[in-house]
Parts: C-alpha cells; structure tokens; sequence
C-alpha cells in the first residue's frame, strides 16, 4: 500500500513512539542507570564508525573549515542569547518571569555534540566539519556558558569542575573516534561498504537519547510542575527560537555562499542546545535553588529540536547524492 502524504516517515513516527513509550513507561532507578550506560556504549560506537569511516584528509579539511566553526559558534553563543533577550518583552507574558529564565539559560548553553553529528550524518552533510564544530562547541560551553548566564540573569556559580566535563566528552566521543582512526586500515573498507550499519547506528543513537532525555524530564514531574496552560505557551515560545534559528542558519549559509553539505552541518550544529550539558551546569550554577521549573525550557526544547530536524533530516537525505558524495563511495 503507498503510504499517505500527510503521515510522516518510519523513523519520525518511531520518534514520536519512543516519547510516549517514555511518558507513560520512563526509565528509572537501576533501569536508568543500565540505559544511559547503553546510551554511552551506542553513541561510542557512532564515533568509532564515523572515525573509521572518514580519511585522515577529510578531517584535517573539516578542523580547518573555520568560516562555517565561526558561523555555528556564532549561532550558538551570540544569536541565540540575543534572541532571547530581544524576545522577552514579547514572549515572557506567555510562560512568567521564571520560566523565560529558563528560556534564558537554555539561549547561554553549548550545542549537542551527538544529535547534531547524527543528524548530519543522516542528511549527508559535511559530517567531519560537523565532529569538530560540535565538539569544540561542547569544550568551549564549558567556560562561555557560566560567562553568559552571568551576564543574562546576574547569577554566579561556584566554578564547577571543569576538568570533569573536559575528561567526560573525551572519554565518550574524541577516544572512540580516535580508535576508529586507528582501525580504519583494517575496518575501513568494509565500514565504507556497509552504510546501512552506520545509518543504523545513527538512528538507533537519536532513539535512545530521545527516550532517556524523556524520561528524565518524566521522573523531574514535567506534567504537573507548571499548569497545562503555561506548557502550552512554552511549547509555543521554544517553537518560535527554534524556528527564527533555523531561519537564520539557512539564510547566512547561503548569504556566506556556503556548499549544501556546509548548510546542512550548519543548520543542524548552530540550531541545538545540549539536555547533557545543560543539566549539570544548571546545578553547579543555581546551587541551593529548585532547578526543576529552571530547565524545563531546556528539556521541551531539547525534545522539539529533536523532532524537527529529524524531519529535516529525512527529508535532506531523501535528495539525489551529488558528483563529490559518489566519488567518496569510491574512494575507501
């Protein structure tokens, strides 16, 4: 049977599955425990795949790709914090003073590290410049975002454990990738000849953090810490930042006269704001306060984000492969 127009791919409608599997049945306890440990081993294999799959030359060319790192960090740690002050006189009666404290936060915070190179990934765009921009994005949210929150919302936290963090996104993405580089010379070829694996792990790790970053937001009381009313309105304000920040990012990669693979890796890198970073920040940085209403900006728009681009996604993978996408299949 051929499927309606009106209804979404397979793995959107699986998206949207895997959240109401999450709200009603969230992981918990030790169940939480074993999946984020099932998280990290998934999204550690994304790193090793994609480090055996891209030549050492690819990566050298997207680590010095510094137009587009310096587009995505600019979307990242300047529009969206802007954004979020130009809108609050507009958008802050829809949600109250502390939530759009929140939305405040949520505009200081890095980007995605994971989401955003597996969405990239899926549509086909620059995936080696998306792995640098995004992880540097992480390593340099570690000391910009306090930085920032101070200067939105006046609040000082008592430094955080820096190292930590730096030793934590080392451990789960630049170690596995770096394993991958080395196994390239065994592995490459056949990681090369079975894309549908990588695929495969692409989806499988977007799946998974959906499901945990939801049930996390389940456990926190997500459905009965603001009235339905003020959730409304706050699915309507991270729809709006969301939406004025694709706008911009499809716009400025064209104006840069950016390729459509660069465009990609920027509308999908400068567009997110990480739920994994964002959430031990907020309890470093708010210490002694309910950070529960704080970062349910951060978890809606973590879940929205998701849902769109994986959209967007579908729908960049679904275009014709370009002349240098096919000679990249030939070379192993």
């Amino acid at each position: 049977m051929t499927r309606p127009r009106f209804l979404p791919d397979n793995f959107t409608l699986t998206l949207i599955g895997v959240v109401l599997l999450a709200s009603f049945l969230p992981a918990s306890g030790q169940v939480a425990v074993g999946f984020g440990w099932l998280t990290n081993i998934a999204i550690a294999l994304l790193f090793f795949l994609h480090g055996a799959k891209l030549s050492r030359e690819s990566i050298i060319a997207g680590a010095g790709h510094w137009r587009l790192h310096l587009l995505v960090f600019g979307l990242t740690f300047v529009l969206f914090p802007l954004l979020g002050l130009a809108l609050k006189p507009l958008l802050s009666p829809l949600i109250g003073d502390k939530l759009y404290m929140g939305m405040l936060y949520l505009c200081a915070l890095p980007a995605t590290v994971q989401s955003a190179i597996a969405f990239t990934s899926l549509a086909r765009g620059n995936i080696p410049a998306a792995i640098c921009s995004a992880a540097a994005s992480s390593l340099f949210g570690i000391f910009l975002t306090p930085l920032l929150v101070t200067l939105l919302l006046d609040v000082h936290g008592d430094g955080g454990s820096t190292l930590d963090a730096i030793l934590k996104i080392s451990v789960q993405l630049l170690l596995p990738f770096i394993a991958g580089q080395i196994a390239r010379r065994w592995i490459g070829a056949w990681v090369g000849r079975n894309k549908n694996w990588l695929k495969f792990v692409d989806q499988g790790s977007i799946l998974l953090v959906v499901y945990g970053a939801f049930s996390e937001a389940v456990n926190e009381g997500i459905w009965h810490q603001i009235p339905v009313v003020d959730l409304l309105g706050l699915v309507v304000v991270c729809c709006i930042l969301l939406a004025l920040v694709l706008l911009a990012s499809t716009l400025l990669g064209k104006a840069f006269g950016f390729s459509q693979e660069d465009r990609i890796t920027i509308l999908f890198c400068g567009s997110k704001k990480s739920l994994a970073t964002g959430v031990p920040m907020a309890q470093v940085l708010f210490a002694g306060s309910t950070i529960g209403v704080l970062i349910l900006p951060l978890m809606l728009f973590h879940q929205i984000q998701l849902m769109v681009c994986a959209v967007l996604a579908q729908r960049y993978a679904k275009r014709p492969e370009s002349v240098p996408e096919l000679m990249a299949q030939v070379d192993p």
